[in-house]
């Protein structure tokens, strides 16, 4: 049996103050397009099909099509709820779903069994395990109020009762939501709790013969080659940058054996940093990739530049963030060698402002309007007293 593995989709995903819609319209057309070139039997979505709870109508649109367009192909479609989205939410309908070759789990229940789908081999089972938090599970499977239960013993609760419902020697998938013990996150993730509680074994899948993960953005296997977690649909932090995106396919052989293969997608824009001096970034030649990606430029001009970000983004106009580490570093330099307040006079320091903001001298003409300007304040100071 060979299907697809992805994960992370976040539809309605808000990054750089914009709604990133139709960039997973684009991409997600190269995903239904692979899908429909790999020849696969099922799409499996491990988690945060959504970015929030309640995601926008364009989202929700976004996903019905991509949906429609995969079951109209023949592929089935496997999904669970990860910790951005709303299980209630997404379970609407699974059973209508279920009879559209549309599989999935939202809510976690102690009674449900796996999906199982038939290749030229027989069934494969697919145990679909929701994201639930450790109170989410004592109450699905009524664990006693005094065992301990933390994320690791709830997952373990959730495979134990999903591998009772699986035959012995029969081949069998687990797709889940959750931070595997040793896997490297993004500042994109969002934390399933505080503390390092969320970390779960990777010992707990490998009864299976592939496990499919999400929650984790970057492509990435976990304890083992047949657990791997796809990585998110895009990029939706500059720390993700230099990660490749796509889609896992995963190929399952009749005596259980897996096989993967990553297969990239290209984005609408990429999301990068460019490093350089104002001086460089303006060259043509200086960055050679598209204009238009999402970028972060760290400017590395140690000097003041007034109005940087307006003149950066006359070169990239989809500049989301701006860095200066050398003006940062130059200016605490600065602040360090700089004699305090009371150490010099109001005209000195007024003068010392004056040309670190404009990088001109102060001259003599102006020294002598400020003098007398600074006389008058002192004079009506005075007065008041």
């Amino acid at each position: 049996m060979r299907f697809l593995h992805t994960a992370d989709w976040h539809l309605g995903k808000l990054f750089g103050q914009r709604y990133m819609t139709e960039d997973q319209r684009y991409v997600l057309e190269e995903l239904v397009a692979l899908a429909v070139d790999e020849d696969v039997q099922a799409v499996v979505i491990a988690g945060d099909v959504y970015d929030r709870a309640v995601p926008p109508a364009e989202a929700v649109a976004l996903f019905d099509e991509v949906l429609a367009h995969l079951v109209g192909k023949g592929i089935a479609v496997l999904y669970i709820a990860g910790n951005h989205d709303s299980a209630a939410r997404l379970d609407f309908g699974r059973e209508l779903l279920a009879a559209s070759g549309v599989y999935l789990r939202g809510c976690v229940r102690g009674e449900d069994a796996p999906v199982v789908l038939e290749d030229a081999a027989g069934p494969v089972y697919f145990s679909l395990l929701p994201f639930a938090t450790p109170v989410e599970v004592r109450a699905a499977f009524q664990v006693p109020r005094e065992e301990p239960l933390d994320f690791d013993a709830a997952m373990a609760r959730q495979v134990q009762a999903a591998r009772a419902q699986i035959p012995d020697g029969c081949r069998s998938v687990a797709v889940a939501h959750a931070f595997l013990a040793g896997g490297r996150s993004a500042s994109s993730e969002r934390p399933l709790s505080v503390g390092g509680t969320d970390q779960v074994r990777p010992a707990h899948f490998l009864p299976y013969s592939y496990t499919a993960l999400g929650h984790l953005h970057g492509p990435q296997r976990a304890g083992a080659e047949k657990i791997r977690y796809a990585g998110s649909l895009l990029k939706y932090s500059f720390d993700e940058a230099a990660q490749k995106k796509g889609a896992l396919v995963v190929e399952l052989a009749a005596d259980g054996a897996v096989e993967t293969r990553f297969e990239a997608l290209a984005p609408r824009h990429d999301v990068r940093i460019v490093r350089g001096t104002l001086e460089e970034l303006r060259q043509a030649d200086f960055d050679p990739l598209p204009h238009d990606d999402y970028v972060r430029v760290d400017l590395l001009d140690r000097a003041t530049i007034l109005n940087a970000y307006d003149k950066l983004t006359a070169i990239y106009p989809n500049l989301f963030a701006l860095t200066r580490p050398n003006w940062q570093a130059a200016q605490a330099e600065e602040l360090r060698l700089r004699p305090q307040a009371g150490e010099v006079s109001e005209l000195a320091l007024f003068r010392d402002f004056y040309e670190e903001m404009t990088r001109e001298t102060f001259s003599p003409d102006q020294q002598k309007y400020l003098e007398a300007v600074l006389e008058e304040m002192a004079r009506e100071e005075r007065e008041e007293v």
